[in-house]
């Protein structure tokens, strides 16, 4: 019988904070539109618009960089709690706003939440997941999100047929009601073990890792073994050589990696997909697209459901491939979107209208907009989408992996906060990441986090870590070699028990 609470439902669960961002892009895409909206906020058009959509990029800029304190002090688990309370207030501010600055209050305060989530959900589904499906688990983190933004689309699509405020007001203040079951679930949920290592809280470690992994919370499995002593000798060489966190991220030995998971996370940005979802109704209504809010539920739809592909393929194709073939077919979608637009459209003569260049009468040319719209979002979806998550946890060591990751989404929200651009744009950014990831990023799948530091020290070659999967690794070889007691393992009181119970303190 299948244990209820295993990694994919604690994974699942955690990845609720990652829905709650996706029902934050589209809590201002599926509003902006409409009539009420737009009347009850005085038409904001172009700059004042951007202000109010980037407050929620700002908020989660300054999330991002704190979460790292949060999530080593206090747990990650603990910190993602914070966060969660945090958004409650951040969407009652919302929902209840009477003007422009109590709305864009609101979505800092709301962004503060979705930075510190942001960043501490995939580290925590990282550390919790064994090594031949962590991409899968965190590849969850990217479906939560695309879930929540097609369910906050349809919800506000629904109210944009009341006549009132409550037409926007409705849809903001539900977003509380996922951040509160986030908040009260976590309190069953067990810490990192690789947190737990590293505050020197051995039993737990070997208990929540027993739990993890067996399905009767064996300790005396030789794989839980092998994980354990592996975690134990990682820190105890970390410790040994004493080094700054925060001055370490730009050190010789670890700066390469930091810069590659900011890299990451910036390109994922670059590649046009966050425009394209905020506004995607401007984008879709100056191709000539009749119901562009119907429109846009379909884009929702086909993001949420092009993710599932990679949660199922993501330890099996790997990192690099769906990097490398996902920049490059968005740069060719977005290149032939911008050669329509170019080609068959005109300066909008409305002023007053939030989109400067329209379709008009080229129903051929709009159809096939509409067309690579979708393919770019399918594409995004199966790519960059899940596997921008998954990176910046893996390649940096536990004692710095809080404070690099922090750092890469903070990058990654302060490009958000700075976008402006075209379609020719975004699609020479998506061929610049091709190269980028083509040249500078190591294949990932299939090695414990505590492996991946080898990669990178000894400087494997980038075609060879593709191959990772085939070879033997480093845990199982330890696994046998406990289980044949050529190494002796040493444990603490922690190691008499078998039962399933989980420490949650």
């Amino acid at each position: 019988m299948v244990r209820l609470l295993n990694v994919y439902t604690i994974s699942s669960f955690v990845a609720l904070g990652g829905a709650l961002f996706g029902v934050d892009v589209s809590s201002m895409s599926g509003v902006i539109g409409t009539e009420q909206y737009q009347n009850y906020y005085g038409n904001p058009l172009g700059t004042r618009q951007c202000i109010i959509t980037s407050g929620m990029a700002a908020g989660s800029l300054a999330g991002a960089l704190f979460s790292s304190y949060l999530g080593d002090r206090f747990s990650r688990k603990s910190a993602i709690q914070m966060g969660a309370s945090l958004w409650c207030i951040g969407a009652t501010l919302q929902a209840a706003s009477t003007g422009i600055p109590m709305l864009i209050v609101g979505r800092v305060i709301s962004g503060l939440y979705i930075g510190i989530t942001s960043s501490l959900v995939p580290i925590y589904q990282s550390e919790i997941s064994p090594r031949k499906i962590r991409g899968r688990l965190v590849s969850l983190q990217q479906f939560a999100i695309t879930l929540g933004i097609m369910i906050q689309y349809f919800i506000e699509y629904g109210c944009s047929f009341i006549n009132s405020t409550a037409s926007f007001r409705v849809p903001w203040a539900v977003q509380t009601v996922p951040a509160l079951l986030l908040f009260i679930g976590l309190f069953w949920l067990p810490r990192s073990p690789r947190w737990l290592a590293s505050k020197d809280r051995w039993d737990e470690t070997l208990l929540v890792l027993a739990f993890l992994r067996t399905p009767n919370g064996d300790v005396n499995e030789p794989l839980v073994l092998a994980e354990y002593k592996e975690i134990e000798d990682q820190i105890r060489f970390e410790r040994e050589e004493a080094s700054n966190s925060y001055v370490e991220l730009f050190s010789r030995k670890i700066r390469k990696r930091v810069v590659l998971s900011m890299a990451i996370q910036m390109w994922n940005q670059l590649t046009g997909m966050n425009v394209m979802t905020y506004y995607i109704f401007y984008i879709l209504k100056s191709a000539g697209i009749a119901n562009s809010m119907l429109a846009s539920c379909i884009q929702y739809i086909i993001n949420t459901l092009m993710t599932i592909p990679s949660i199922i393929w993501a330890d099996k194709w790997g990192r690099r491939p769906a990097l490398l073939i996902g920049a490059i077919v968005m740069s060719l979608w977005l290149f032939l979107i911008g050669g329509l637009l170019q080609a068959f459209g005109t300066p909008n003569p409305n002023q007053h209208q939030a989109y400067t260049w329209i379709v008009v009468d080229h129903p051929n040319a709009t159809r096939a907009i509409l067309a690579f719209s979708y393919l770019a979002v399918a594409t995004f979806a199966i790519s960059w989408g899940p596997v921008s998550w998954m990176y910046p946890p893996e390649v940096v060591p536990l004692r710095v992996r809080a404070k690099s990751v922090a750092l890469a989404i903070a990058t990654g929200w302060a490009t958000n906060f700075a976008l402006d651009g075209g379609f020719f744009v975004f699609g020479s950014f998506n061929v610049m990441a091709f190269l980028h990831v083509l040249v500078s990023a190591p294949e990932t799948k299939r090695r414990t986090l505590e492996e991946l530091d080898e990669i990178f020290e000894h400087g494997e070659p980038l075609w060879k870590s593709i191959w990772a999967h085939k070879e033997s690794t480093k845990l199982d070889k330890l696994a046998r070699d406990i289980e044949l007691g050529v190494i002796k393992f040493e444990r603490g009181r922690a190691a008499q028990s078998t039962g399933t119970d989980i420490p949650r303190s």
